[in-house]
């Protein structure tokens, strides 16, 4: 008989505390909206104290029960989540983040990640970032990798203040980072279901030959990591060189962080594709990988990206600038 997802929750905290020491009274179950579960239900555990800081694994705990309510062992769970507590603690996170007041030590780890700003708002109270409708751009410093997993943490106000850099010039070195530590990538339906191997196509490669559907299908961007991959429209030279290969200004339709669909401007409307966004993300987006179901455009001739789904406010910004 399968454990209830509170007895799950429960099990997964005593589990933990078997196999690390870590005491229960360091583990916090927050539901969803809270303030450090805003996508999901999360299990946050503290697994070092500083004097001027904590380190905390945050788990979603709805993911790892449906793992669980699918044939994954409660033994396989635990075993993963120590693992992973164990890198965290082995890649000395805590002193490697002690280096983001310095600006020359660590702008070469600086990269741009993509969130849904209503949903984040909390998060982004102090953070940097850039906004487009209800995209945020948000800064973040890379601390460690691990078999191509990034462990991050967002840039906050006060240490912009510190390295005493204007916003704007930090954005375009942080955007050009995010270029060569996940190159874009176009990548064909095709190929992705019968190729395991396939790792999409190099269209910014300008001596070789590139070429973009231009029908109503679309075509899929991501970057070379695939994980994140939808920023690739924002990073530099990017948008100008779809633009050029279409032919025409494009709609960009956000179906996860993960990627974005490109659509020439001319073979599809707008309405429809709000749509088709709205029904990907009730069948197929998951919570946590949630970015906008509005639907924004390219403009070639201005430079740039607006929102053409119906608000309040309209937000716009140039690809040269950020």
């Amino acid at each position: 008989m399968q454990k209830s997802y509170e007895t799950f929750i429960e099990e997964l905290k005593s589990g933990i505390h078997e196999a690390t020491g870590i005491v229960r009274e360091n583990m916090h179950f927050e539901k969803e909206g809270g303030k450090y579960a805003p996508v999901g239900d999360r299990l946050l555990v503290k697994f070092a104290e500083h004097e001027d800081a904590w380190e905390v694994c945050g788990l979603y705990t709805r993911e790892l029960y449906r793992n669980y309510e699918t044939g994954t062992s409660m033994g396989e769970i635990l075993d993963e989540i120590v693992g992973d507590i164990s890198r965290i603690r082995e890649s000395e996170i805590y002193e490697k983040t002690r280096e983001i007041t310095d600006y020359e030590k660590i702008k070469n780890r600086l990269f741009i990640r993509l969130l849904n700003k209503d949903k984040y708002e909390e998060e982004l109270k102090d953070a940097v970032y850039r906004s487009l409708g209800d995209i945020a751009l948000v800064l973040y410093m890379k601390v460690s990798e691990y078999n191509g997993c990034v462990t991050s943490t967002k840039i906050r106000q006060k240490i912009l203040i510190k390295w005493g850099k204007n916003g704007d010039e930090v954005f375009k070195e942080a955007l050009l980072n995010t270029y060569f530590m996940s190159p874009p990538r176009i990548y064909r339906w095709e190929q992705m279901i019968f190729n395991p191997d396939y790792e999409g196509e190099n269209f910014m490669d300008l001596t070789g030959i590139a070429k973009l559907q231009k029908d109503a299908m679309g075509n899929c961007l991501s970057t070379s990591r695939k994980t994140n991959g939808a920023v690739a429209v924002f990073l530099p030279g990017v948008a100008e060189r779809l633009a050029y290969l279409l032919d025409s200004d494009f709609y960009m339709v956000f179906t996860s962080i993960h990627e974005v669909m490109i659509h020439n401007d001319h073979c599809v409307d707008p309405d429809d594709l709000e749509n088709v966004l709205e029904d990907t993300i009730k069948e197929a987006t998951p919570k946590e990988d949630y970015l906008t179901s509005r639907i924004y455009q390219y403009c070639r001739e201005t430079h740039k990206f607006i929102c053409v789904t119906p608000e309040k406010e309209t937000d716009d910004i140039t690809d040269s600038v950020i």
